[in-house]
């Protein structure tokens, strides 16, 4: 197990340094001058170069992206260009809602998804499989922003149970934060439910007609103890997939959610960052969100292999 995780963290961690590369690179290429921008169109060209060198951006690509890199080993992101203040700050203040929310989202999709899947497999072609089936389909074709936008009338507007935006912070107590994120939670949490019901549905219908699962009904095994023992544990592995991309997509792709509901996280920094040409703090979350996808990876690997240990052997 130990070697099994000593290659898999070599390979990612590979995998960190060329994503660094083309980070840098696909940034490096967009159009524009960072220091243009926040002078203006009719700056002076001496004082344009000085806030270049200010910035650092006097110096060579290659010598940035050494300059950024190593930074970011020894935990230095830099400056924002249009704050100027620490990075690792910004994200650490926006970091303290989006994470929040990703986990909170994705415990709401795990609790939902798992007995619906289990339900709908096991009862394969009764009403409750129909019911669950035609559900899930609801929710994969219903867009989040809209399913949020429906929630803030319902919830917030008419029955006036929670607010319709904004975060007090955590020092207003976690119940008050937890309120705040309730919302975007089940907003974010209800698409991923139904992709997640769906996986466990079929994942676990292709366990319940192996042969060994038939052998343990034949040793005298209730069908729900074979259901717990042997079937559910040897469906996870696509599942356990699913879950882990999930939370980097809840982690990453929450912009749209954020925005409805004015919640200062990861996403609307780097929509405002863009749109200030503010590209440290865009390559540092990026990076950030990069390494957030390649630790879950990692500990999905790990979890493969607790799970089904023939992986330990070849891999």
């Amino acid at each position: 197990m130990l070697r099994y995780a000593v290659r898999r963290l070599l390979s990612l961690s590979l995998t960190l340094l060329v994503a660094s590369l083309v980070i840098f690179v696909a940034i490096e290429i967009v159009p524009g001058d960072p220091a243009a921008y926040m002078l203006g169109m009719n700056a002076a060209p001496d004082t344009v170069a000085a806030l270049r060198a200010e910035l650092g951006l006097d110096v060579g690509p290659v010598q940035r992206y050494l300059n950024w890199l190593g930074g970011m080993l020894s935990g230095d992101f830099g400056t924002s260009y249009t704050y100027r203040t620490p990075v690792v700050d910004m994200i650490g203040d926006r970091l303290m809602i989006s994470l929040p929310l990703a986990l909170y989202a994705l415990t709401l999709s795990t609790l939902i998804a798992f007995p619906a899947g289990i339900i709908a497999a096991t009862r394969r072609g009764s009403a409750a499989d129909v019911s669950v089936m035609g559900v899930t389909q609801l929710g994969v074709a219903i867009p989040n922003f809209w399913f949020a936008m429906l929630l803030v009338l319902v919830f917030a507007i008419n029955l006036r149970w929670f607010s319709a935006g904004g975060f007090p912070g955590w020092d207003q107590g976690l119940l008050a934060g937890i309120k705040a994120l309730t919302l975007p939670a089940i907003a974010l949490a209800l698409p991923q439910a139904s992709i997640l019901a769906r996986v466990m549905r079929s994942s676990l219908l292709d366990t319940l007609d192996e042969d060994f699962i038939r052998t343990a009904r034949a040793k005298g095994l209730s069908t729900r103890q074979t259901l717990w023992r042997h079937a559910l544990r040897n469906a996870l592995i696509p599942v356990l997939t699913i879950i882990g991309l999930q939370f980097s997509f809840l982690l990453a792709g929450a912009i749209i959610i954020e925005n409805v509901f004015f919640l200062p996280g990861l996403g609307r920094l780097v929509f405002q960052s863009i749109s200030q040409r503010d590209l440290i703090v865009v390559e540092s979350v990026v990076m950030l969100l990069v390494f957030a996808v390649v630790v879950v990876t990692f500990l999905v690997d790990l979890a493969y292999a607790a799970v089904d240990p023939r992986l330990r052997r070849t891999n």
